[in-house]
C-alpha cells in the first residue's frame, strides 16, 4: 500500500456534508489527473501523498520495502520506494502475447517475478517512479489496461475461468465483456498520462463525462464476481456484488441472480468493522442484467458512507439499511420488475487443476502456483517454465481465483513435452502435489504491502509443509480441506470464507479460524488468538484428529467444525488460559 493510506480517516466538514479527505482529493482530481503528470516529470522517487491516492485508480500503489526501512532509518535515508502495478484481466483471460509482455516488463523493470491474484489479475512489483511510464505503455501495447486495477471503483470483474464452449459459455462471456464496459470509469486520464504523455495537470477536457461515477466516483472499492450455477469457484459470495449465471433450457443463458453486500475486510480492534457473505438481491433476466449492476452500483455511489472509509463498503449500506431498503432503492431505477432470487445449490467447487479436455478434442492445463507467486528461484524456474511454454505452445492463459493458471488449446500430443518441460524446470505437476499445498492460499504481506502486520507469503509454504505430514498420518491426504492466510485483517486471500483462516496479528502470531466450508458460502469463525505461527500445527493436530474419528460420509472439515462447535472445540483442544 501507497504513504496515503495513512491518510486521516476523521471526516472534513466542508459547506456540504462531512467527507473524508480522499473524498476531497477525488472530486478536485479532474477526473483522476490532479497532479500527476507533473509529479511524474519531476524528480525523487514518490510521488505526494494527493497523488498516490489518484494512482490507484489508474492501477498503480506506492508502497516501499518494508525490509530495508530499518537499514534506511539509521542510516538517515528515506524509504526505498517502489511501484505495484495491477493490470486488470476480466474473467483472468490473458493472450499469449498479453502474457509475454508481463513477463518482460517484470525482468526489465520489475522484480522478476509476477503475481497472479485472487481477482484473476496480475501483479508487477518493485517498478521505480522513473520507469512507471514505460511500464504502462508496455502494458497497453500488449493491449491490456491497468485502469481499474484499484481506486474507488469497479475492480476486475471475476468469472469462471473453465474454458468451456457452448450457447451457455458465450452467452456469458458476452455478459462479461457488456458488464466490463458499463461499469468502466470513462476518464480520458490514463491515456493522456501514461500513453500519449501530452497532458499537462489542468482541468477537463471538454466534452468529457463520468456517467456512472461522477465527479467522487465511489465511497470506496467495489468488487463484482459471475458465478456459473453450480460451481462458485469465483468465492462470489465475498464481493459487494455477486451475479450468479443461471442455465436454461437448450444450454442458454436463462438469468442472473443477483447477490449483494459481501466483503471480507476489517480493521482489527474495531468491532464495527466486519467480514459478511453477500446476500440474495433479485433474479434478473439475461437483457435485463447490465442494467441492474449499474443500479446496485449507483445506489453504492448515491447512499454509501463518504465520511467514514472504514464503513463505505456497500455491505455496511446492506446492514445499516436492508436488503429490502436496498432492493427497494434499486427498483426505482429500473424500469423492469425485479423478480426474486432463484434458489441456488452448488456442487463441490472446481479449481481447474491438472488435464482437461476442450471441446474440439484440445487440452487445457490448470497449472498450480504456490500463491500465485510466478519466479525463478534455486532449482524452480517456474517463471521460465511457463515462458517458454506460452512460446512455444502459443496458448491462451485464464487466471484462477485461487492464484493458478490455465493453459488452454494444448493438441493432446503436445502432453508430454509440457510435463518434461515442467519437469526439466523443476515445476511440480498439479498432479503431484498434496491436497493441503493445492488447497493453500496467501496474500503478499511482507515485505511490499504497507498494512501488512505479520508475514503471509513468506510464510504459508513452510507452515503448510508441517500441516501436510499431520494431515497425511490421520488419513485424511485425499480430503480438500482450505487453508488461506493474510497478513493483516483485510482479507485479501478470503481466510473468512476458508475451513481454515489464519488472520495476521503481529509479527509471527495469526488468530486461527475454523468452521467455513470449501464451497465459499458460509464464514468461518474465530478458534484461537494470537497463536505463535510454530505452535499451529500441534494446535491443528487435534481438530483434525476428531474430524478423521467422528466425521459424517461426505462431511467436510469446515462441516464439520460448523456442526460441533466452536465453543466445543476450544473446551476439548484447548488451555483454559488460552480460550
Amino acid at each position: 500500500m501507497s504513504v496515503a493510506d495513512s491518510i486521516d480517516n476523521d471526516p472534513v466538514e466542508n459547506d456540504g456534508p462531512a467527507v473524508s479527505k480522499v473524498e476531497r482529493i477525488k472530486a478536485a482530481s479532474n477526473h483522476l489527473r490532479g497532479e500527476i503528470a507533473s509529479e511524474l516529470a519531476a524528480p525523487g522517487e514518490q510521488f505526494s501523498e494527493d497523488s498516490a491516492q489518484l494512482l490507484k485508480f489508474h492501477g498503480v500503489y506506492q508502497q516501499d520495502d518494508r525490509d530495508r526501512r530499518k537499514e534506511a532509518r539509521a542510516r538517515g535515508l528515506d524509504k526505498q520506494w517502489q511501484m505495484m502495478i495491477r493490470t486488470r484481466i476480466p474473467g483472468g483471460l490473458v493472450s499469449p502475447e498479453g502474457y509475454l509482455a508481463h513477463d518482460r516488463i517484470a525482468g526489465r523493470w520489475g522484480n522478476r517475478t509476477i503475481r497472479v491474484t485472487t481477482r484473476q489479475a496480475i501483479q508487477l512489483h518493485g517498478v521505480l517512479k522513473g520507469d512507471l511510464r514505460e511500464t504502462i505503455r508496455a502494458i497497453s501495447s500488449s493491449l491490456m489496461t491497468s485502469l481499474g486495477g484499484c481506486g474507488d471503483q469497479e475492480r476486475n470483474i471475476l468469472c469462471c475461468p473453465a474454458p468451456e464452449t457452448g450457447r451457455f459459455r458465450v452467452e456469458v462471456n458476452a455478459f462479461l465483456a457488456d458488464l466490463v464496459h458499463a461499469l468502466s470509469a470513462r476518464t480520458r486520464a490514463y491515456h493522456e498520462i501514461w500513453i500519449d504523455g501530452e497532458l499537462a495537470d489542468g482541468g477537463i477536457p471538454e466534452g468529457e463525462e463520468e456517467p456512472l461515477y461522477g465527479e467522487s466516483y465511489l465511497p470506496r472499492k467495489f468488487k463484482t464476481a459471475i458465478a456459473i450455477e453450480g460451481d462458485n469457484c469465483v468465492d462470489v459470495y465475498s464481493n459487494d456484488l455477486g451475479l450468479v449465471a443461471m442455465r436454461g433450457p437448450g444450454g442458454t443463458l436463462a438469468g442472473v441472480n443477483l447477490l449483494v453486500g459481501g466483503g471480507l475486510g476489517r480493521t482489527a480492534n474495531k468491532p464495527e468493522t466486519f467480514p459478511t457473505v453477500a446476500q440474495p438481491l433479485a433474479f434478473v433476466l439475461p437483457h435485463q442484467a447490465v442494467a441492474a449492476a449499474r443500479a446496485v452500483v449507483t445506489v453504492q455511489r448515491d447512499f454509501g458512507d463518504r465520511a467514514n472509509r472504514r464503513h463505505a463498503r456497500l455491505k455496511y449500506l446492506v446492514h445499516d439499511r436492508g436488503v429490502d431498503w436496498f432492493r427497494d432503492r434499486v427498483q426505482e431505477r429500473l424500469e423492469f420488475k425485479l423478480q426474486p432470487a432463484r434458489p441456488l445449490t452448488w456442487t463441490p467447487v472446481d479449481d481447474h487443476l491438472g488435464w482437461h479436455r476442450q471441446a474440439g478434442g484440445d487440452l487445457y492445463y490448470g497449472l498450480h502456483l504456490e500463491n500465485g507467486r510466478i519466479h525463478d528461484s534455486g532449482r524452480l524456474r517456474l517463471r521460465t517454465a511457463i515462458r517458454k511454454l506460452v512460446e512455444r505452445f502459443r496458448p491462451t492463459l485464464f487466471l484462477t481465483p485461487q492464484q493458478n493458471v490455465i493453459l488452454t488449446g494444448l493438441a493432446p500430443g503436445d502432453r508430454p513435452a509440457v510435463e518434461a518441460l515442467l519437469r526439466d524446470h523443476g515445476v511440480p505437476l498439479s498432479e503431484e502435489i498434496s491436497n493441503t499445498l493445492r488447497h493453500s492460499m496467501a496474500c503478499p504481506a511482507y515485505p511490499t504491502c504497507g498494512l501488512a502486520v505479520a508475514e503471509s507469503e513468506r510464510a504459508l509454504p513452510g507452515l503448510i509443509r508441517q500441516i501436510e505430514p499431520i494431515v497425511a498420518e490421520l488419513g485424511l491426504a485425499e480430503e480438500r480441506i482450505s487453508y488461506r492466510m493474510t497478513g493483516c485483517p483485510n482479507g485479501c486471500a478470503r481466510p473468512y470464507l476458508g475451513d481454515v483462516g489464519f488472520v495476521g496479528t503481529t509479527l509471527g502470531k495469526y488468530d486461527v479460524f475454523l468452521g467455513g466450508d470449501f464451497d465459499g458460502t458460509r464464514l468461518n469463525e474465530l478458534f484461537a488468538r494470537n497463536v505463535p505461527l510454530e505452535e499451529i500445527p500441534a494446535l491443528l493436530r487435534g481438530p483434525l484428529a476428531a474430524f478423521a474419528h467422528d466425521r459424517g460420509a461426505g462431511e467436510g472439515f469446515g462441516d464439520w467444525c460448523h456442526r460441533v462447535g466452536l465453543a466445543g472445540l476450544r473446551e476439548h483442544f484447548m488451555e483454559p488460559a488460552s480460550r
